[in-house]
């Protein structure tokens, strides 16, 4: 019987990791090689390739300290010894000045500041000062700023009262834009423009527009009601009304309102309404009925 001759499985096994390790060498050498080409082609010196890595690497060290410094509330810790240090240094809030306040009450702006009081300058956050102040409903803009060593300052820009908003149980002073200020009394609301109807609080600002309209007319007018969401009934302090049509005719209506009042005297005439919502045409209506014929046909919207 004849006898087969097989070779150690540990010579295989050498042979194969002959040959991975030559491989390995191989592509390593070309690796390098095309490494080395391209940093040969650009126009850095060996040296400066080494300075190059070495910043890389020191910037990679300090992001990974400052943020286990961060993880360890380090420049917290950092932070109010820094406030402590000025605060002995005499830099802390003993003051605080108040300016453009005319309506406001001053003493409620003290209040929302008083918690900063003996602070230390560097903790006193003004961004978040303002949005406290910015509360307030007379404040429209705010700037809270430091003046070392001890000085709070703050300049108050105050929103102007502009007409009284009636609603079912209060009258609401508010801004031109209908931004609500405080509650009034019918007797303090007594000069001013009166506005009422449902959603009419919504639309301050767009009557606004409309009066600019025609200014000669606005000094006359006591009082604007919003009807069916969509178009305005004025009333002038003559207690004259005027109806004015929806939407944009209603600007156009009462710039021909103000002509036709330059020619004839309408305000403060006999017709307690006039109506406009038809286009070119006036209807007046008098304490007993309509107005006479001649009387009407002399104040054409033509």
């Amino acid at each position: 019987m004849a006898k087969v001759n097989r070779k150690p499985t540990g010579v295989r096994r050498s042979a194969a990791a002959r040959s991975r390790n030559q491989k390995a060498r191989a592509a390593k050498r070309h690796t390098s090689g095309l490494l080395d080409r391209a940093m040969t082609a650009l126009p850095f010196t060996e040296e400066q390739w080494h300075k190059f890595f070495l910043v890389i690497l020191l910037a990679i060290g300090m992001v990974i300290a400052w943020s286990v410094a961060n993880y360890a509330g380090v420049p917290e810790m950092m932070k109010m010894e820094l406030a402590k240090s000025a605060s002995r240094a005499g830099f802390e809030v003993k003051r605080v000045r108040v300016t453009g306040v005319e309506r406001l009450n001053k003493q409620i702006i003290y209040e929302r500041v008083l918690g900063e009081q003996d602070r230390p300058m560097p903790l006193v956050e003004v961004e978040e000062i303002r949005e406290r102040l910015l509360d307030l409903s007379w404040v429209k803009d705010a700037r809270v700023s430091r003046q070392l060593p001890d000085l709070l300052r703050i300049d108050i820009v105050e929103r102007e009262p502009h007409a009284v908003v009636q609603k079912p149980d209060r009258l609401i002073l508010v801004d031109e834009t209908g931004h609500e200020l405080e509650p009034v009394s019918r007797e303090m609301a007594k000069d001013m423009l009166l506005i009422s109807g449902p959603g009419a609080q919504k639309q301050v600002a767009e009557l606004g527009r409309l009066l600019d309209a025609a200014p000669a007319l606005k000094p006359q007018i006591a009082a604007a009601e919003w009807i069916g969401n969509r178009r305005w009934n004025l009333t002038f302090k003559t207690d004259q009304m005027l109806a004015l049509p929806e939407g944009d005719k209603g600007p156009a209506a009462l710039v021909k309102f103000a002509e036709m009042d330059g020619r004839n005297r309408l305000i403060g005439g006999k017709a307690i309404a006039i109506d406009m919502r038809v286009p070119d045409r006036a209807y007046l209506r008098c304490a007993d009925g309509p107005c006479p014929r001649g009387m009407s046909a002399g104040v054409s919207a033509e």
